[in-house]
């Protein structure tokens, strides 16, 4: 099997950037724009989104996401193409925007640019799309077939979103390292079809170590709506490091858990990248790593505000008959280099309850 490793054509990360939208979208279109916007989002930047197409008097619609990347939103923008010839994609949100965007542009064969107003998942440079139900409860993961032609991270964006979702995306960026290394040793196939390359988990790695490094003075300088090269840092490990990671090399026990937790009644309390730091935590403790490391992870995640127990996730010990089959129904699971069975995963959850 061949190495492969994919990464978007262009990565661009910096202050005020969605001031010049339009100028990106010339780079590829030239027709017209598709925009597809999350209503928040909509709200509170619409001008600042629509300036730039103004002001150059580039021709563009502007329509507003709807909650979920379900395949019943999907058609909608897809059927939009037919009553007008468009000829990019351009997807402004969180995760679930984004990845509606890119499949859109996916079934319409168009490229597609990618502008996170937050950096709470790995989403934005990956070549799937997590599709949800249009309930909200995971269902599959889309593959794509290529990376998004451009991602655009503005930091000044980032900076104003709620420091909830800055720390849940380094929730989702905690999983990456571990989650290539089971799959590196599992001798599984990456996300993009190929083995495991050492620049990709080297990136992998470098998304831990920047965590690590800089993800306490984030925080502290985003809980006061300041920049610093700490949250740069943090941006670029969360969304290029982690995005470009965890595709090249793919994913395990950690995002199997979250998939699983989704799927509770109780998920609703808890975002994407929580789920998968607390997944996270149970796959190093399967994997009987050191004390000293989980007990490193662990306190990241304390001192960053991310999850370590069941209880912080709303679900309760009553509910572990129900999660412990979707975690062993998940792909994911096959990728860890050794069998987990079910009183595994119930001793280790048990573990994590309080």
């Amino acid at each position: 099997m061949e190495r492969i490793i994919c990464a978007p054509s262009q990565y661009s990360q910096g202050q005020h950037l969605i001031e010049k939208l339009a100028s990106y979208y010339k780079k590829i279109g030239n027709q017209s724009a598709y925009i597809i916007v999350d209503s928040f989002i909509n709200q509170t930047y619409h001008d600042m989104i629509i300036k730039s197409f103004e002001v150059s008097h580039t021709p563009y619609t502007l329509t507003v996401f709807g909650k979920e990347c379900c395949m019943e939103e999907i058609q909608l923008h897809v059927h939009a193409h037919t009553l007008n010839a468009y000829d990019v994609v351009i997807g402004i949100g969180g995760g679930k925007t984004l990845d509606t965007a890119k499949a859109v542009a996916h079934f319409l064969h168009l490229p597609v640019i990618i502008l996170p107003t937050s950096v709470s998942s790995d989403a934005p440079c990956s070549q799937i799309s997590a599709i949800y139900t249009a309930d909200g409860c995971f269902d599959y993961y889309l593959q794509l077939g290529t990376n998004p032609n451009m991602v655009i991270v503005d930091t000044s964006l980032i900076i104003q979103a709620p420091i909830r979702l800055f720390v849940a995306g380094m929730g989702d960026a905690l999983s990456t390292y571990y989650e290539s290394y089971a799959c590196y040793q599992s001798g599984a196939c990456s996300q993009v079809g190929g083995t495991i390359t050492k620049a990709a988990l080297a990136l992998s790695k470098l998304a831990l170590d920047t965590l690590l490094e800089d993800g306490y003075a984030a925080k502290c300088a985003i809980e006061k709506k300041v920049d610093s090269p700490a949250v740069n840092n943090i941006i670029e490990a969360n969304t290029y490091l982690s995005g470009v990671g965890f595709e090249n090399c793919g994913l395990a026990l950690a995002h199997a858990t979250a998939n699983a937790l989704s799927k509770l009644p109780t998920s609703t309390v808890s975002l994407h990248g929580e789920k998968v730091a607390f997944g996270t935590l149970l796959q190093i403790i399967l994997e009987q790593r050191p004390k000293s490391e989980v007990q490193s992870i662990i306190g990241f995640c304390c001192t960053v505000g991310l999850p370590t127990t069941l209880t912080a996730l709303g679900v309760q010990e009553e509910q572990l008959h129900t999660l412990i089959p979707l975690i062993l129904e998940e792909p994911g699971i096959k990728n860890m280099p050794f069998s987990i069975t079910s009183d595994m995963l119930y001793d280790a959850l048990i573990s994590l309850i309080h």
